[in-house]
């Protein structure tokens, strides 16, 4: 594995188990990574996810990032939050 590689995977990774917008400065804190390159990574990761054949986004608000699961599949993680991921009897 590249080290361009293995850095990308150290933000995704970061961006994956936060659940919350992270700021540049807490990605170069848990990552050690510099931040001009965590920009780049975090600007590569959004292309990515946007461009290819996953239920994940990269989001951008106020200069934060995140990891999100796409917007037509709110209602898999709405089940989720709720407690309701089993199936009704309608549902079956």
């Amino acid at each position: 594995m590249s080290d361009e590689s293995h850095l990308l995977k150290k933000v995704e990774a970061a961006l994956f188990i936060s659940g919350r917008f992270l700021s540049v400065q807490e990605l170069v804190m848990l990552t050690g990574i510099n931040p001009l390159l965590i920009k780049e990574i975090l600007f590569q990761l959004q292309e990515k996810y946007s461009s290819g054949d996953s239920a994940l986004t990269i989001l951008s608000q106020n200069d934060k990032w995140k990891m999100d699961v796409k917007e037509e599949f709110q209602e898999i993680i709405a089940k989720l939050a709720s407690g309701k991921a089993e199936f009704s009897k309608a549902e079956q």
